[in-house]
């Protein structure tokens, strides 16, 4: 849905007998007269046009939304509703985003593709079939479905089963040349979540919606 300015022009048009010595003299009566409200304009006979001229369109279309899942480092994963824009997703993860596709169904991981340099914290461990150690993702990222053209909803039951899925948070610990997964106490998670809630700014907005809540986030950076 869109709004536009519409600029709507009417034109007026009356004939009146003005006595005069010359064409020009007519005209100057006729200017004074107008000017002193002596013409009545208002009737649907004085109507000679009228134009209308739209101005600029403005989007006013609700953002559209999809349900995907949030997981962050040393939390559990929450069902949350985000945008669709890439300013949308990149907020989430906290820069240029990269969307990662280790499942053979249509749902997709989109992480920060610089998080592992920036020093992002690792959040969660990818096993392969065999049950082997692929990659540890750093920082927030997202469980997304995967449409024909691009990022979707999950359905109500990819989003219980990658929650279970994801549902422990994980610490790892090098160990010579391996890495140690290991699970992180619940107090400890109920900690970490207890304080981030404590500082959340306003620099986003959470509503609840139904068992979900709708994130707002604020435009990001350009890929």
């Amino acid at each position: 849905m869109k709004e536009y300015d519409i600029k709507i022009t009417e034109v007026l048009e009356k004939t009146v007998q003005v006595q005069a010595e010359s064409r020009e003299e007519a005209e100057a009566i006729a200017s004074e007269n107008w000017s002193n409200s002596m013409y009545d304009m208002d009737s649907a006979e004085d109507y000679a046009d009228v134009s209308f001229q739209a101005g600029e369109e403005r989007d006013i279309s609700p953002p559209e939304l999809m349900d995907v899942l949030l997981v962050k480092p040393g939390e559990y994963p929450k069902p949350v509703q985000i945008g669709t824009e890439l300013e949308d997703l990149q907020e989430a993860v906290g820069g240029y985003i990269q969307c990662v596709y280790p499942y053979e169904e249509p749902v997709g991981i989109i992480c920060n593709e610089e998080g592992k340099l920036n020093g992002a914290v690792l959040n969660r461990a990818l096993y392969g079939e065999d049950g082997g150690l692929q990659d540890i993702i750093a920082g927030d990222f997202l469980v997304v479905g995967l449409t024909e053209e691009s990022f979707g909803s999950l359905t109500d039951e990819q989003m219980k089963r990658f929650e279970a899925k994801f549902h422990q948070p994980e610490t790892f610990v090098k160990m010579g040349k391996s890495i140690m997964v290991l699970p992180i106490p619940e107090d400890q998670v109920k900690r970490t979540m207890a304080k981030r809630m404590s500082r959340e700014g306003p620099g986003r907005e959470e509503s609840p919606k139904g068992d979900h809540k709708v994130i707002r986030f604020p435009a990001g950076r350009e890929m």
